[in-house]
């Protein structure tokens, strides 16, 4: 059974395609201005891509094009290995926004959290496994975790803050859209035309 928000969330083919696009923008322009570490609207619109687009091609595009388009004036990753990490993580928002039309709030919110969770774990054991940086031992793995807490603890925050702005632009959109929609004419059928035609015989009998 579809929750409240996910109610709201139904739009036209063409206003998905604006949105597809407005989402990808939000990303680049995101990303590219951080207020602090690692707060980015990327889970936002992974979330807000699987609800709109369920879990298909279309819906991961939208955090993968928004990296790809950013990546041109930032930093690479140094490694293929580690950008497709990168890349996996950030997509993964996708799978819990597919659940946003049924659970609501409770998902948005949950899977922002999720989301920033996996991001934490999937890149920090890729960046112990794959440099010289610290011993690949379970010190070595626990000393990485501990160094990457001070550019996680503003993530989960800047995505939670994130999830729940563009969700409340959609169901924005969404009213507008019911608001500028031509209200459909339903005709309404007076009677069975065999009705009709049996009361003007009886009338034609009483003349």
């Amino acid at each position: 059974m579809p929750s409240k928000l996910g109610g709201s969330l139904n739009f036209s083919s063409r206003t998905k395609i604006a949105l597809w696009l407005a989402l990808v923008a939000v990303g680049i322009c995101g990303r590219l201005w951080q207020p602090a570490y690692n707060v980015t609207p990327f889970a936002a619109i992974g979330l807000a891509a699987g609800s709109l687009f369920g879990i298909s091609l279309t819906a991961a595009a939208v955090p993968i094009v928004a990296l790809v388009m950013s990546n041109m004036a930032l930093p690479g990753y140094g490694s293929t290995v580690m950008a497709l990490v990168v890349y996996g993580s950030f997509a993964c928002s996708v799978l819990f926004g597919s659940l946003v039309k049924r659970q609501g709030w409770i998902a948005v919110v949950g899977g922002s959290l999720a989301s920033s969770l996996i991001f934490f774990i999937t890149t920090n054991f890729a960046t112990w496994a794959l440099s010289e940086i610290y011993p690949h031992t379970l010190a070595g793995l626990t000393t990485c975790y501990v160094a990457a807490l001070p550019f996680y603890r503003w993530m989960p925050v800047g995505d939670v803050v994130w999830s729940i702005s563009v969700f409340s632009a959609l169901v924005a959109v969404g009213r507008i859209q019911q608001l500028v929609q031509p209200a459909q004419v339903v005709p309404v059928t007076t009677g069975h035309p065999q009705t009709v035609d049996r009361l003007t015989d009886e009338q034609r009998d009483r003349q």
